[in-house]
């Protein structure tokens, strides 16, 4: 952690989890990160751009601008940290990193409601904190998905009495099955080329079970033993996105222990913000002298599924899979982490199946982790233009790589009444493996 100097240049930001001014004054101001800013684009305010975002960051460092200024929150909670403008920064601005830090310093100093406490306590501490709350928590979704409940609580208008109509209309339906890292083996099929550990995470196991089986399915198919290894929890994306990076801390030592073994050629993460979360340990623990190293080493060892078939090759063959797609590109994928070639190299390895580009297909859904409970105007602003371009492809699947985006463009889709799928990249490359020639298929890895 940054910890503030006693100066006047700094004396804006106080205690622990500074953003450091050495990037904030990298920044040359020269607006190349303004075409590709979703906020901007939407609102053409320059406050609202990473630009001017930096700006008021700068000003309270230098003590012209409150801490607490109603307007500094404003834009730091507007922005949904696409971090599409890093991609595009020729100066290199690690602009994520101040954002996390401000948000930080409002999260510290603000003062917080008796609702904005609960709902960080139960969230962050209580169900992200331990996997075996999250999994009884989300029986208790299923349940009231599946016994009638939920239909009951619609037509009553409870939900609209409580505010919670929006979020029940996002809420992620709970798979019927759980992936739990409970030390399960899975061996690699035909010639062994390595042994990798899965990274479960939370929503991922208990919403996208499907996706975890089809990622076994698929790298065993390839050649690799794939492990699940125990003790692993949250990546921690949340907590830190949301200001409270100690929260962070604590996942990323505990996934570090559970993950960190030697025996392990890689981590592979089918959720694009878990894998961006987790390739970032180095600089969230980089003033720990315990973990400090030791996340080093892990993070190097961290790739996205995606990335990790087109590094090694597919030794498999998929087979032909007639179907045409769009590619949505999640911000954590093609932002955070760079991977744009190589989902569409995987895609198009599949015989028969074409991919047709849509406009924009790097612009942010507007999901965001929790950014479309907080922001639902922009978010469903950006959401209908992803979606209006995304079906003007005239594609019968919409494929994307991390579970938030899948369930914005799911709900968004539902709500006009189109019965268009959302797959998972992982997903496609499973369907035409099982259009292939038989080989044995890993056994199913879900628990109840």
């Amino acid at each position: 952690m940054v910890v503030a100097e006693e100066r006047a240049v700094l004396h804006g930001f106080k205690g622990h989890d500074v953003p450091e001014f050495d990037v904030i004054r990298s920044c040359v101001h020269c607006g190349f990160c303004l075409p590709v800013c979703p906020t901007y684009r939407v609102t053409g305010r320059e406050r609202s751009s990473p630009r001017g975002r930096i700006w008021l960051m700068k000003s309270i460092a230098e003590g012209r601008l409150d801490l607490l200024d109603p307007l500094f929150e404003d834009e730091m909670t507007l922005c949904l940290n696409c971090r599409a403008c890093e991609a595009v920064c020729p100066s290199g601005v690690r602009y994520g990193e101040i954002l996390e830090a401000s948000r930080a310093q409002l999260v510290q100093h603000r003062p917080q409601t008796a609702k904005e406490r609960l709902f960080r306590f139960l969230g962050f501490q209580v169900l992200l904190g331990d996997m075996r709350r999250f999994r009884a928590a989300n029986r208790l979704l299923r349940l009231y998905q599946r016994s009638g409940l939920r239909a009951l609580a619609r037509r009553s208008g409870i939900l609209r009495l409580l505010g919670m109509e929006h979020a029940d209309r996002l809420m992620p339906e709970i798979s019927d099955r759980f992936v739990v890292a409970d030390g399960s083996f899975y061996p690699a099929l035909g010639e062994r080329r390595g042994r990798v550990a899965l990274f479960v995470g939370c929503v991922m196991g208990t919403s996208y079970a499907h996706v975890h089986e089809a990622t076994v399915r698929v790298l065993t198919r390839n050649g690799f033993d794939v492990a699940l290894i125990p003790g692993q929890g949250c990546c921690g994306a949340l907590h830190v996105h949301g200001g409270d990076p100690e929260s962070g801390r604590r996942q990323a030592r505990r996934n570090i222990d559970a993950l960190g073994s030697p025996y392990i050629d890689a981590v592979i993460v089918n959720a694009a913000g878990c894998g961006a979360m987790l390739k970032e340990y180095p600089h969230l623990l980089r003033d720990d002298h315990d973990y400090a190293e030791r996340a080093r080493a892990f993070s190097a060892k961290v790739r996205d599924a995606i990335e990790f078939l087109a590094e090694r090759g597919l030794s498999a063959q998929p087979g032909p899979l007639p179907m045409t797609v769009t590619y949505q590109e999640p911000c954590h994928l093609a932002h955070a982490q760079r991977i744009t070639r190589q989902p569409r190299a995987l895609l198009e390895a599949i015989p028969e199946l074409k991919l047709v580009e849509m406009a924009e297909s790097a612009l942010c859904c507007g999901s965001a982790g929790i950014y479309n409970l907080l922001r639902p105007e922009m978010a469903s602003t950006l959401l209908d233009r992803k979606l209006n371009n995304a079906l003007a492809t005239g594609a019968e699947a919409i494929v994307s790589a991390n579970p938030g985006c899948m369930l914005q463009l799911q709900a968004g889709l539902r709500a006009r009444g189109e019965r268009i799928p959302v797959l998972h990249l992982i997903e496609v490359l499973d369907r035409a493996y099982a259009a292939a020639p038989a080989t044995r298929p890993a056994e199913a890895l879900a628990a109840g």
